[in-house]
């Protein structure tokens, strides 16, 4: 990554400020061709010199907070606080070895921490904005962080500027730049215009500027500046400090006496939960921050009962144990598992095409219930392929046996005559099989050898005769039309970039030698834009034809419009062309409309193609509203494209079904169109007979019927449409609000400007990654980067997968903090000769448990795969969080050893051997000063204390295991598995999970068994027959944890439920 830079305040020096220069010399002073763009060396080189496209302070982990968030969380201020009683009561080694810990825990903790806040930052930049750059001919679409003065950056609406541009061809362009100079309202821009002299910021109509959004049109531009160089980088330079919060202002004269104390409230308040992490984070980190200081505050409670019960006796013994139960109660690693379970959990997502941008995501995916996906591009492949093409009074031009969707040279086409109903039985070509790919070589013997040219003809094929009524189809195609396609002589294969809506148009007319270029070449020439609207479903271009008679000003003025066929429909006042020719009537209306619907039965999507002939042509259509442009047109003809399923779409849809999840489709397709592609992906019945006439009325809505529903009338619906065809941004709103209102936990994807409202509102909003727009990216919580609803699907599947290993290390990590606490606080009752408790376990042991036994168990029990059956139980309840009552029963049941809850069968177990060892094989002797020393009379407590250590070690690896599933045992992990005995190959399957229980089990052997150390650090001597209790004791705890188990399997306690509907279990 380049972080080099020099000073970009002065990136390129200009003879002329390039609002004052025509485009032409700007790209002749940054040395760039305006039709290629640079040349990929040539960005790199000026990459490294420049820098990256980014402002000071952006996207930077500082190392400094993650030492200071190291220092001062709660597990390292009681270690602090042990460290200074241990010096206090002079045992230095004790205090040394706690320093040491105190230290490494730190050094581990920053490392681990600063490396996966990178990863987690690295990875977030990868969803920033990107930009679509010219480079070497070939648009493509790069990280805005990438972009380099010289540039050719390519912009439509709804994109986020990367940089400052000199535009160098636009239409009907205009950008908010309310962010840059205050100005309420959109700038429209002129590329054509230099100015001569010095004009404000705010008034370089021929610049474009970073950070503004496009709210209307489209346009290329040359990079000017970027980063700190930028208009919006010198205001970032010019601001001191960052803006406070609402509410932190201490002005009293402004808001009253008593701002003065609640701004200095709020302010310290904000002060205090950063430091301490309260008010910083995703929610569970803060509820997780919010324990650690819960804990401390109970660990001062506990060190507070031990003075109690040994009379205040401030004596070397008791701060020594004083300090052993501050240690127990804090899981000291839980911060810096949580935070590398984050990162690893954000790689994993990658890995699966899905980009988190809000950390929040990741806790919030499992809970999702209903999946609200667009169809194009994300239930299909968003390959399209013109299939049909209905011209009135002359009939259907059908494509068959065509394997690309970009070569135009590939495939026949035939003119069938229409009879309706119009079905056509496709024997000849498979259509789930014909749009494959977005690029392809060109094997038809019959191209042309210069094709370099898009406007290259095609000669050699059987081709329908282009009659007059085609022409003038074709011509509406290919001119309201933003799609390239080309022939890549170098690679031998056609390229097309744009829409694929438009790209299936401009091939189909590109069939016929009737490409935009080519038209233009002609005399075609561009006067004005309205372009598609998600509101109005339209777009509209007005073109002047070429020069028909030597002796007129100017060529025929033509009006083209393509878009959903009720919304051109409405427009048209006739129909067809020449003699075919018809005044529109209601009877040519329902003609239409059958059209459409045969159609859209075949899963074909339905463009209506209309134009108007301008009889009073006017001079300029710059200030013309769309509606006085898009009125009393003809209609041309149908275009029936064909956008094939995903091939793993049904799959995924079928995996949702089996985990509780809705799946519905808001598309703005033709309602026949959505309902075929609905039923082959599985989202709808295929047979709706069994289904109940008022619950299969509603599988399938318009937006128009859904909208004028009260909010009443849907919610008393018995089940959601699961598809709304024609669906309009506002539409996607009020699903959101139905689904909310039925407690649903909603995901929604959305691409469009308008789109945002949408994703913002959803609990999980998804944006696309290559169709999307900057804005909705900004919106979304997650970015698709291969638009697929299968990634959507896996997304799920993580979010799931990484929410439950998050219970199993924090239950795991709890249980042996609780573990020892009990020990503890009930070994208080024993009391050697002079009335001082004897600690079961040391300080030091307490400390090896929790920082080396512990943590890799608990890591890896982040790591560990999604179970078998993670995506056939119901989507987790999002108001119980982490700590659901399973997590609290497993931690709280209290009872028998046989059905107690794991914790306190820890600590059962282990008191039970340290009461034989010491009153069965000791006589009860406690010895004296047996806390800080070695001596004879202290041999069988270090001996207990020995076993104890080594037991509750082994039984907290042990449950590392046992807690790979909360509910099935460990014997048999997979229901689905047939093996006679499936342990150890279950339980390698997670290898790091594997050796950390098996180097944290042998590594007891060391500690207890090597001279000096055992005794003088840890407290303890070495054993022999007491390993023989130990084996008791693992077969004691097992028995206990599966009996738990079992018992919860078996009564259904703590199951997850999902309540449905009648309806959506008949659905389902």
């Amino acid at each position: 990554m380049v972080n080099k830079k020099k000073d970009v305040t002065s990136q390129t020096h200009y003879s002329v400020p390039p609002y004052r220069q025509s485009f032409v010399q700007v790209a002749d002073e940054l040395n760039t061709n305006v039709e290629t763009g640079l040349t990929v060396v040539e960005a790199e080189r000026r990459l490294s010199e420049y820098g990256q496209n980014k402002l000071d302070g952006e996207s930077s982990v500082s190392l400094m907070k993650v030492i200071a968030r190291q220092c001062t969380n709660a597990m390292g201020l009681v270690l602090v606080l042990a460290m200074a009683l241990s010096y206090g009561v002079n045992d230095y080694v004790e205090g040394g070895v706690i320093t040491a810990v105190i230290l490494l825990n730190i050094v581990v903790g920053v490392v681990q921490e600063y490396r996966a806040e990178q990863t987690i930052d690295s990875l977030r930049s990868l969803s920033s904005p990107t930009a679509a750059v010219l480079r070497d001919g070939v648009v493509d679409h790069i990280p805005s962080l990438n972009v380099v003065p010289g540039d050719i950056v390519v912009i439509n609406t709804g994109d986020v500027l990367p940089a400052d541009l000199r535009l160098i061809d636009t239409m009907n362009f205009e950008t908010d730049e309310a962010l840059l100079t205050g100005e309420s309202l959109p700038v429209l821009k002129d590329h054509a215009i230099a100015f001569p002299d010095e004009v404000g910021v705010g008034d370089r109509i021929n610049l474009a500027y970073s950070s503004s959004t496009v709210t209307k049109g489209r346009a290329r531009g040359i990079v000017i500046a970027t980063g700190m160089a930028t208009e919006i980088g010198r205001i970032a330079a010019s601001l001191a400090g960052k803006r406070r919060k609402s509410g932190r202002s201490m002005n009293a004269r402004k808001y009253g006496p008593l701002q003065l104390v609640k701004g200095f409230s709020l302010r310290l308040w904000d002060a205090i939960g950063n430091f301490l992490g309260l008010t910083v984070g995703t929610p569970l980190q803060r509820k997780l921050a919010l324990l650690a200081y819960f804990l401390l505050c109970f660990a001062c409670l506990l060190a507070l009962i031990v003075f109690a019960v040994n009379n205040f006796n401030a004596s070397h013994e008791v701060a020594i144990y004083a300090i052993s139960l501050g240690i127990a109660i804090i899981p000291e690693s839980l911060i810096a598992v949580l935070t590398i379970t984050m990162a690893v959990g954000m790689r994993r997502m990658v890995a699966r095409r899905v980009l988190v941008r809000k950390l929040d995501a990741l806790e919030a995916l499992g809970g999702v219930t209903n999946i609200c996906s667009d169809k194009t591009g994300t239930l299909t492949q968003g390959k399209m392929l013109t299939r049909k093409a209905w011209i009135p009074g002359v009939g259907i031009y059908s494509l068959t046996e065509s394997r690309s969707s970009v070569d135009p040279t590939s495939g026949n086409v035939a003119l069938v005559p229409y009879t309706p109903p119009y079905r056509e039985n496709d024997k000849e070509d498979d259509m789930s099989r014909i749009a494959v790919s977005s690029t392809a070589e060109s094997t038809s013997p019959g191209v042309s050898e210069k094709m370099a040219g898009t406007n290259s003809m095609i000669v050699n094929r059987s081709l329908p005769e282009v009659t007059n009524d085609l022409a003038v189809f074709l011509e509406a195609c290919a001119l309201c039309n933003l799609a390239t396609i080309r022939f890549d002589s170098d690679k031998g294969q056609w390229i097309a970039t744009g829409d694929p809506t438009e790209i299936a148009l401009q091939v189909f007319a590109h069939r016929f030698s009737y490409g935009k270029k080519s038209l233009i070449e002609r005399g075609w020439s561009q006067q004005a834009e309205y372009p598609f609207d998600s509101d109005v479903k339209r777009m509209t271009v007005i073109f002047e034809g070429p020069l028909v008679e030597k002796s007129a000003d100017r060529g025929e003025v033509v009006v083209f419009t393509k878009g959903a066929v009720e919304r051109v429909l409405d427009l048209c006042t006739g129909i067809g062309m020449g003699s075919n020719y018809e005044v529109m009537s209601d009877g040519k209306r329902a003609e239409v409309m059958s059209v459409v619907t045969d159609l859209a039965g075949q899963g074909l999507r339905v463009l209506a193609i209309a134009r108007r002939v301008e009889k009073n042509p006017k001079p300029s259509y710059l200030d013309y509203t769309r509606d006085l442009v898009e009125k009393k047109l003809t209609l041309l003809g149908l275009a029936g494209i064909y956008d094939p399923p995903r091939l793993e779409t049904k799959g995924a849809v079928m995996q949702c079904v089996a985990a509780g999840i809705k799946v519905h489709m808001l598309t703005g397709d033709h309602p026949g169109t959505a309902q075929t592609i609905a039923r082959e992906v599985g989202i709808i019945p295929r047979n709706t007979d069994d289904l109940p006439p008022h619950v299969a009325n509603t599988l399938v809505m318009t937006a128009s019927q859904f909208d004028a529903l009260t909010d009443e009338e849907i919610d008393k619906l018995e089940t959601l449409p699961r598809v709304i065809a024609r669906c309009a941004p506002n539409t996607k709103v009020r699903m959101i609000e139905a689904l909310h209102r039925r407690s649903a936990y909603a995901a929604m994807t959305g691409d469009g400007v308008n789109d945002s409202p949408s994703l913002k509102m959803a609990d999980v909003g998804i944006a696309m990654g290559m169709g999307g727009s900057d804005v909705a990216k900004s919106a979304s919580d997650l970015v698709l980067t291969d638009d697929n609803f299968a990634s959507i699907v896996s997304a799920v599947e993580e979010g799931r997968r990484m929410f439950e290993n998050i219970q199993k290390f924090i239950l795991h990590l709890l249980a042996s903090n609780v573990a020892e606490v009990l020990l503890l606080v009930v070994g208080l009752a024993f009391k050697d000769d002079s009335g001082l408790s004897v600690f079961p376990l040391a300080p030091l042991q307490i400390l090896w448990i929790n920082m080396i036994t512990s943590p890799g168990p608990a890591f890896g029990l982040s790591l560990e795969p999604a179970s078998n059956d993670i995506m056939k139980r119901p989507p987790r309840d999002n108001k119980k969080g982490i700590f659901s009552w399973e997590i609290v029963a497993d931690t709280f049941v209290c009872g028998c050893i046989m059905v107690c809850s794991i914790r306190l069968k820890f600590g059962a177990c282990c008191l039970m051997s340290f009461t034989v060892i010491v009153y069965g094989h000791g006589n009860g002797d406690l010895g004296e000063n047996c806390n800080t020393e070695y001596s004879d009379s202290c041999d069988v407590v270090f001996r207990a204390r020995a076993a104890m250590f080594a037991q509750l070690t082994w039984l907290i690896l042990i449950s590392a295991w046992e807690f790979k599933s909360l509910r099935r045992s460990m014997f048999r992990l997979n229901a689905d598995d047939k093996s006679t005995f499936p342990f150890f190959k279950d339980m390698y399957r997670n290898k790091f999970l594997f050796f950390s229980v098996l180097i944290g089990a042998l590594s007891v052997f060391l500690v207890v068994h090597i001279p000096t150390l055992n005794t003088d650090v840890f407290k303890m001597k070495s054993i022999t027959w007491e390993w023989s209790l130990l084996a008791v004791v693992m077969v004691i705890f097992i028995c206990g944890v599966e009996a738990w188990k079992f018992i919860k399997r078996k009564t259904g306690w703590f199951a997850q439920h999902q309540v449905l509907s009648e309806a959506d279990l008949m659905l389902a």
